[in-house]
């Protein structure tokens, strides 16, 4: 579990660690603040992948229009993370996700919220594609996933090498074989 009490210490000591004082007007609430904000930025630390299943496993039956050859497509869920190298904000980032339905389709802002819940962790863009493609999975029981994620990272474009239009794409397939993106 996130822990606000330790977090608002922590934060006290990165001001003064910057050569600030904590207790100066601007600052007096900032440890408390960035504490606060940490707690809801990093929500999906306090749940495992399995614990996220069971959160948001919604799904209903196929409707008898679906044939075998439709496939769900969710483009554009925005999210974004911090990198677990750098604790550098992943920004910009954009999942699309699609499936191929069995015998029930799981709701839409269900894909969303996976997708959000599990960026909000230290994280790596690779992580959060195969954690997306792993819960999909075992809530829509389909082989026939996709999740691509582009997104910038600001370990690449604020520091560093400094190229701030480079962004990430990272692509995870169950057994989806044409590209659904174009």
């Amino acid at each position: 579990m996130v822990d606000k009490e330790r977090l608002e210490k922590a934060f006290k000591e990165i001001i003064l660690a910057l050569g600030d004082d904590p207790n100066r007007e601007g600052l007096i609430d900032t440890p408390k603040r960035a504490a606060e904000m940490y707690l809801e930025q990093f929500e999906g630390m306090n749940y495992t992948n399995d614990e996220i299943i069971k959160m948001f496993d919604k799904t209903f039956e196929r409707d008898y229009v679906l044939g075998s050859s439709n496939i769900v497509i969710m483009k554009d869920i925005d999210i974004f993370s911090h990198c677990e190298h750098h604790l550098a904000l992943m920004y910009d980032m954009t999942v699309d996700i699609a499936y191929v339905p069995k015998d029930r389709v799981i709701g839409l802002s269900k894909l969303a919220r996976i997708a959000d819940m599990v960026s909000k962790r230290l994280q790596l863009q690779e992580r959060i594609g195969s954690d997306i493609l792993y819960i999909v999975k075992e809530i829509t029981k389909s082989e026939d996933i996709i999740v691509r994620i582009k997104g910038c990272h600001s370990c690449v474009t604020a520091r560093g090498v400094k190229k701030r239009s480079v962004t990430t794409t990272i692509s995870k397939i169950g057994n989806i074989t044409v590209e659904v993106f174009n």
